[in-house]
């Protein structure tokens, strides 16, 4: 049965992809945006830019409220206590650094770190060289045959000297969503800290941070429908305040002389510098935009869509899924095909996926694979879409076997 999307046609790009005869199935990479960001980011520039926090003008009166305005949407959005606790920073990325290096006075030697074995290489790498940096053990939780974190394993490894726990949310080659109230509840039991990478998860379903009950909570705009540029960290009040400053400039100091310095706390003081003011205020569009839409029919839209995929892969000879994909993409290898020749006869053929590690090469390692193709689903996605996959999946194995 056809399935077609009510919200295609809000998104610009799909129309010039059809044009062009492209597919794009790559959305856990970046997805595409709405005419509703699209006319924020411009209308900010065609107005005026302006700094925002600092200026006595109407320009910058006028972005900075605009820039402000964001900051309480996503403070709803997350459900956070109150817009102090989400800072801005120049993507996900960025945020995970800013902790790693925000909290590395908490650390002493022989101190453990836990994460587990899919993080992605935003969540993975800071806190391996923190852990260099510091003499910390980085210990990583196990996975069970379905793509989840093992619970039992999880019960073992965190423990006393565990001092933070950084998980993924949704797995971004898996697409398995983590257990992460078990896991949150076994490091509060020993006044761990705890770091949710929600880049993935934030884009499926609404998450309530009070809910999951962890200290920081991360995503990246580009993911979420918003521009590039920009990411969110939400930390808990008392959890900010652990925080020491890392990036020192503009408008992050209070009183300032040529030896000594007095710096803001949370938000402002982890935002040095001028921000991608227009992308925050953007970001706020986005999220307007997906709190208008009928959350129910999106999530049965993507359900359904999700099913088609992975129902059109197991039946192919040959191809494997890999884990136990539970939302919006699926990472497959086909038996005797090599992933870099299967991704460039999609690419001819207007299929646009992902290949490769995904910025999870640990996790490749411990599957022993060497990458894999992954098809990731946006809301904008239809049946004609998969459709197209697979008839060019289907003529790609054809030349390749």
């Amino acid at each position: 049965m056809a399935l077609d999307s009510p919200w295609r046609s809000d998104f610009p790009a799909l129309a010039a992809f059809e044009a062009e005869g492209q597919v794009y199935l790559d959305s856990a990479a970046t997805a595409q945006k709405p005419q509703a960001v699209l006319d924020a980011l411009l209308g900010y520039y065609t107005s005026g830019a302006a700094n925002v926090h600092r200026a006595q003008h109407l320009p910058g009166e006028r972005a900075t409220r605009a820039f402000e305005a964001t900051r309480t949407k996503a403070t709803h959005w997350l459900n956070a206590h109150s817009p102090a606790e989400i800072v801005f920073t120049r993507g996900a990325t960025e945020a995970f650094n800013l902790l790693a290096y925000g909290l590395e006075a908490e650390f002493e030697a022989g101190d453990e770190i836990v994460i587990s074995a899919l993080e992605h290489h935003a969540n993975l790498l800071p806190w391996q060289q923190l852990a260099l940096r510091r003499g910390l053990r980085l210990l990583v939780l196990p996975l069970t045959a379905e793509g989840v974190v093992d619970m039992d394993a999880a019960r073992e490894l965190i423990g006393p000297q565990t001092r933070l726990l950084a998980i993924s949310q949704l797995s971004n080659v898996l697409g398995c969503w983590q257990p992460l109230t078990e896991l949150i509840a076994l490091a509060k039991v020993h006044d761990a800290l705890t770091v949710v990478d929600g880049a993935q998860g934030v884009v499926h379903g609404r998450h309530d941070v009070q809910v999951l009950g962890c200290d920081f909570y991360v995503f990246s705009s580009h993911k979420l429908y918003g521009p590039e540029g920009v990411g969110v960290l939400y930390g808990r009040s008392e959890a900010l305040q652990r925080l020491r400053h890392w990036q020192f400039g503009g408008e992050m100091v209070h009183l300032a002389d040529y030896h000594s310095a007095d710096f803001h706390g949370a938000p402002m003081g982890f935002e040095a510098g001028t921000p991608p003011i227009g992308g925050v205020i953007a970001l706020g569009a986005a999220l307007d935009y997906l709190g208008s839409l009928d959350t129910g029919a999106l999530f049965a839209h993507e359900a359904v869509l999700h099913g088609k995929l992975l129902a059109g892969l197991k039946v192919r000879d040959g191809v494997r899924v890999l884990g136990t994909p539970q939302a919006a993409l699926a990472s497959f290898v086909v038996d005797g095909v090599h992933t870099a020749d299967l991704a460039h006869l999609l690419g001819e053929q207007g299929i646009a996926v992902r290949a490769g590690q995904h910025c999870a090469m640990p996790l490749y390692k411990r599957l022993g694979l060497t990458g894999a193709i992954r098809v990731s689903l946006g809301l904008y996605n239809d049946t004609a879409d998969l459709d197209h996959f697979f008839t060019a999946l289907d003529r790609a194995l054809e030349l390749l076997r």
